[in-house]
């Protein structure tokens, strides 16, 4: 199977490491100026392992656009808001038989794939916690996941490979769900509290924090997928664990000042929270602080 990866960021070039050491065909669709440095420097992956250096293939789009060809199955790692870019990027790479498997944030860019590529595209969400420091992609522990959807019996063998956790989802919504609950609830709790999740149970703010969860994963129930009790039971000891270092991804860009999902992950959340009448108020007060964190960096 012909993989293309669009994007070689933290989640792209992570789990396209543990793909190409498996010997899978792996290329990656990036900017111009990083298929320049990866074609000179190669792909620096670092893991609790240990760190390696690997030569991968690049395409950027004005090469893929130029001369096209279909792969077999692609996946789209970006971040929501290069999600339209990626789009028009990608079409080149997708043919009849191409399966695209996006594992963004949230859910709002489900529909907007299968307008483009209609029954193509595949369910799926990745669970990894990996950053990029200075162009090299770094792992920051051993827990790297993958869940698709069934249906696909070619990708799931593509992509079960050692150090990618696979699972095969038959209620692939409802999956997804449980993690946009676990990932808001995660996001409001370090935006909020401008901190890791340790700190702020050790400040007192444990009631805070169990409420927050109850608003995220109570949208997920009033919208007819209520979170299994197991990822309850995970999101609450990430969170309510007085010696966790975790940060989540929204709150590392947020303060970096880099492109970030709040609209994807709260944002939406949010408006379908008004929709179904649940009340989410730690929420809403995120999203206020983080929108006027954008205002002021713009100068607005």
């Amino acid at each position: 199977m012909r993989i293309l990866i669009v994007g070689a960021g933290a989640t792209g070039g992570a789990f396209g490491t543990r793909l190409i050491e498996a010997g899978r065909d792996v290329t990656f669709l990036v900017r111009p100026a990083r298929a320049a440095l990866l074609r000179r420097d190669g792909l620096r992956f670092t893991d609790p392992s240990g760190t390696r250096t690997l030569r991968v293939g690049v395409r950027t789009a004005d090469e893929l656009a130029a001369a096209p060809e279909a792969f077999d199955l692609v996946v789209i790692t970006v971040k929501a808001p290069a999600l339209e870019a990626a789009i028009a990027d990608v079409a080149p790479a997708v043919g009849d038989g191409t399966v695209v498997l996006p594992v963004l944030n949230g859910m709002a860019h489900v529909d907007r794939l299968e307008q483009a590529f209609g029954s193509r595209v595949l369910g799926g969400l990745a669970m990894i916690v990996a950053t990029l420091d200075d162009g090299a992609v770094v792992q920051m522990n051993d827990w790297s996941a993958i869940t698709i959807g069934d249906g696909a019996p070619a990708v799931a063998e593509a992509l079960d490979v050692p150090g990618i956790r696979l699972t095969v989802e038959d209620d692939i919504v409802g999956a997804m769900w449980a993690k946009w609950a676990f990932i808001a609830a995660s996001g409001i709790d370090c935006c909020l509290f401008r901190s890791a999740a340790g700190p702020v149970i050790r400040a007192g703010g444990e009631p805070q924090v169990r409420a927050l969860i109850a608003e995220t994963e109570g949208v997920a129930a009033a919208a007819g997928h209520p979170v299994p009790a197991a990822s309850h039971e995970r999101t609450v000891g990430t969170l309510v664990d007085a010696d966790s270092t975790m940060t989540s991804s929204l709150y590392r860009d947020l303060v970096a000042g880099l492109p970030h999902e709040a609209e994807q992950i709260l944002g939406d959340l949010a408006v379908r929270a008004r929709e179904l009448g649940v009340a989410t108020p730690l929420l809403d007060l995120t999203l206020v602080q983080v929108r006027a964190d954008a205002l002021q960096r713009a100068g607005s």
